[in-house]
């Protein structure tokens, strides 16, 4: 008799289209509205095409979009910078909206990465339920593995909707984190540099 394959420990259950949208109509149920009248009719379909796009990050391994790498950079050694990457993911605890922007730093090697690469990786981390930190983790950690430069450094400067719209209901408030490593956390001149260039200083507009 063969036996029935089960779904490893901790591994998330396959939910069908069907069972997400009534999902969606649950809660429309659960906040006072009816998902039946003609202008919610289409909601529960938007909101799981909504969510496809939203949690993309999910199906993708980041770390992909770094592994084509070009080494002919006529001995270019010094920092390569890309500020002020957009993006937009959702908070874990209250599925509310981060939105913000991700500035990453980093020291080759022998080799660099097309830049918009780098956002791809901002990207693909974002697009999963997240928290901050971890989020700044995780970019800086992915960079730091694949690319194996002398150092890197990730800012992350973003506004959180379950503070803003919700809660304590505080607006114009942002939330900054950091990860430095290698040569960007032991060196200050390093990581000096790198915090003079992103100049987050300034009016944001996200």
């Amino acid at each position: 008799m063969a036996k029935t394959k089960r779904a490893r420990p901790g591994a998330p259950r396959r939910i069908s289209r069907r069972a997400a949208e009534e999902a969606v109509r649950t809660l429309l149920r659960w906040a006072g509205e009816d998902p039946t009248r003609e202008g919610l009719l289409d909601t529960p379909k938007r909101v799981v095409n909504a969510y496809r796009d939203w949690f993309s990050g999910y199906h993708i391994d980041p770390a992909d979009y770094l592994r084509r790498t070009f080494e002919e950079v006529g001995g270019y050694d010094e920092m390569i910078v890309l500020r002020d990457i957009t993006f937009e993911s959702h908070c874990e605890h209250h599925m509310a909206p981060i939105i913000g922007r991700v500035h990453v730093g980093y020291l080759p090697t022998n080799k660099v990465v097309g830049i918009s690469k780098l956002a791809r990786v901002v990207d693909g981390y974002a697009r999963r339920f997240q928290v901050q930190e971890k989020l700044t983790a995780q970019i800086a950690t992915c960079i730091n593995d694949v690319l194996k430069p002398r150092g890197v450094g990730v800012v992350v400067d973003a506004v959180h909707q379950c503070m803003t719209t919700r809660g304590v209901h505080k607006r114009a408030v942002s939330m900054i984190t950091s990860s430095m490593l290698g040569t960007f956390r032991t060196d200050a001149r390093t990581r000096a540099e790198f915090l003079q260039f992103i100049d987050i200083r300034g009016a944001r507009d996200v």
